[in-house]
């Protein structure tokens, strides 16, 4: 998924982690600073991508399909292995598959720069996923291995906060090398930063390793966990162009179920599986991992189509459609500590209803604008709420579930959570664009029905309709009947969104009701 601003949960996984080991206070500085280069390397990926998709589909001549598996190659390997990748670096050593992981995630990012046609493209993204499923989950444990529980709280306050500040500064930045170089230049950038945190790794940072190093790895779990997504990820964004009746798109859902079921049966029998069942027979975990499954699917799927309108629809350069949802991230990190603070007041469940409501007003005022609004009356407002509903639900999530479970499973739980997060997002993404889909050609059919527009100029417009509002107006032809196409398609376009936007406020409104059912409230204290 797109990511504007850390999962859930992160913030857990480093204070749950594992007793430190004794090292220099230079070492600790270095190792920090090495955790937040390859944060730092996760964040902008995630985001700059997103901003330089429109210009990705432009000059590699993509439908939208090619450019969800752009995003959706790269969410898939790293949902899928997430978990594995923590269970590495405990068992081989945590700097080591560190530093494995941004290997391999610099040379993907070279060889994405390297691309002259979406196929390849789409390979060394998913490559760049494989090395993030390594290197995020190693950034965090770093942490956890060379700072003592009484110094966390401050090494996480750093990390935080040039985490924030890389979330708000990547799209902005992409933007600037898409608008001003070329979108290739979103992911070179990645390379600089990448060689450099290899020579402080080498150097600097000491290796640690977890508490056994002993045990099987969970790869059949692994394995069926990334055929099962990515049957349902195959099935969903294929079907509009090829039709559910085409034998790859039936038989992708067929196997991707069966994967999932085959993944649920061998997590119950498995002696170290990668998602332990048992703990979502706690309620208070189970009600906030669903919550985070609904809230950040709609968070994941339609902040994906944001850019697109902006850049596509509205005629924002790639910089403006980066700056766009700064208010969305400077509101999270202003509002961060009291949002922590509403746990003390209220406990958990009060701001895990409210806060995704408010999430849920903030989706459904993105259905407000249309082709030519202002971003400071339609856009803007949005952006604010939804950023204000998701700071009330982030910090409350995260204690409910560090506290769902005992403290020797929290670093479990955590990454847990921040993986039903990134598959939530994953799924949404594929789901969001088949609707998206089947709004857009059934508008435009009429739209173009209306408009008696010559027969081939018509036929040219419908030969490129998988490319949705990136379709290129064909030349020759008069201006009126060129700008009322581009209208319809734009119009068209809308359409879909705002029922992406529909979907996403219903889906935290949810979000806000398994809270209410699921999440307990805060104890009484006891009698005199």
């Amino acid at each position: 998924m797109p990511q504007f601003g850390k999962p859930p949960c992160e913030d857990g996984v480093i204070l749950s982690g594992a007793p430190a080991v004794p090292c220099s206070a230079p070492s600790k500085h270095w190792t920090l600073i090495a955790a937040i280069l390859g944060s730092s390397l996760a964040f902008i990926d995630g985001t700059v991508v997103n901003v330089a998709l429109p210009a990705i589909q432009r000059q590699l001549d993509a439908t939208t399909s090619d450019a969800q598996w752009v995003m959706e190659s790269y969410a898939l390997f790293l949902a899928a292995l997430l978990l594995v990748g923590g269970v590495l670096g405990d068992r081989f050593g945590r700097k080591r598959v560190f530093m494995i992981g941004t290997t391999l995630f610099t040379l993907a990012s070279i060889g994405c720069s390297l691309s002259t046609a979406v196929g390849p493209l789409i390979v060394a993204r998913a490559v760049q996923g494989v090395g993030a499923a390594l290197l995020v989950p190693g950034s965090l444990a770093l942490i956890s291995a060379t700072y003592p529980q009484s110094e966390r709280g401050a090494a996480i306050g750093t990390w935080s906060a040039f985490s924030g500040i890389t979330a708000a500064i990547g799209p902005v930045i992409g933007g600037f090398l898409v608008d001003h170089y070329s979108w290739t230049w979103a992911f070179l950038v990645n390379a600089p930063v990448g060689a450099m945190l290899l020579l402080i790794c080498a150097a600097k940072v000491p290796e640690s390793k977890g508490g056994t190093t002993t045990g099987a790895i969970d790869v059949a779990g692994a394995s069926l966990a990334t055929i099962g997504l990515a049957g349902l990820v195959f099935a969903f964004i294929e079907a509009p162009s090829r039709g559910w009746n085409a034998m790859p798109v039936w038989t992708s859902i067929v196997i991707g179920v069966l994967a999932l079921l085959l993944f649920l049966r061998v997590e119950t029998r498995t002696r170290s599986p990668m998602l332990p069942l048992a703990l979502f027979r706690e309620r208070n975990f189970a009600g906030a991992n669903m919550l985070t499954l609904l809230l950040y699917a709609a968070l994941g799927g339609s902040l994906f189509f944001v850019p697109l309108n902006l850049i596509q629809v509205q005629g924002y350069g790639a910089t403006e459609a980066g700056a766009a949802l700064l208010p969305f991230i400077a509101i999270m990190f202003a509002m961060s500590r009291w949002a922590g603070g509403l746990v003390d007041r209220f406990g958990a469940k009060l701001p895990l209803v409210v806060g995704p409501l408010i999430a849920a007003l903030g989706f459904a005022m993105f259905t407000l604008p249309s082709v030519g609004s202002s971003y400071w009356m339609a856009f803007f407002p949005a952006i604010c709420v939804l950023g204000l509903g998701v700071s009330v639900t982030v910090a409350p999530l995260t204690t409910t579930v560090m506290n769902a479970v005992g403290k020797e499973l929290a670093g479990t739980a955590s990454g847990i959570n921040n993986a039903v997060s990134r598959t939530a997002g994953l799924l949404a993404i594929a789901l969001f664009g088949f609707i998206l889909t089947l709004s857009f050609n059934a508008t435009l059919d009429h739209e173009l029905a209306a408009l008696h527009a010559p027969a081939e100029f018509v036929a040219a417009v419908m030969a490129q309709r998988q490319k949705l509002a990136g379709i290129v107006i064909p030349h020759g032809y008069p201006a009126g009947i060129a700008a009322a196409l581009k209208r319809a398609v734009d119009d068209s376009f809308i359409a879909g969104f705002r029922w992406i936007m529909l979907i996403s406020a219903a889906l935290a409104l949810l979000s806000s009701l398994s809270a209410a059912v699921l999440i307990q409230g805060k104890p009484r204290p006891p009698r005199a």
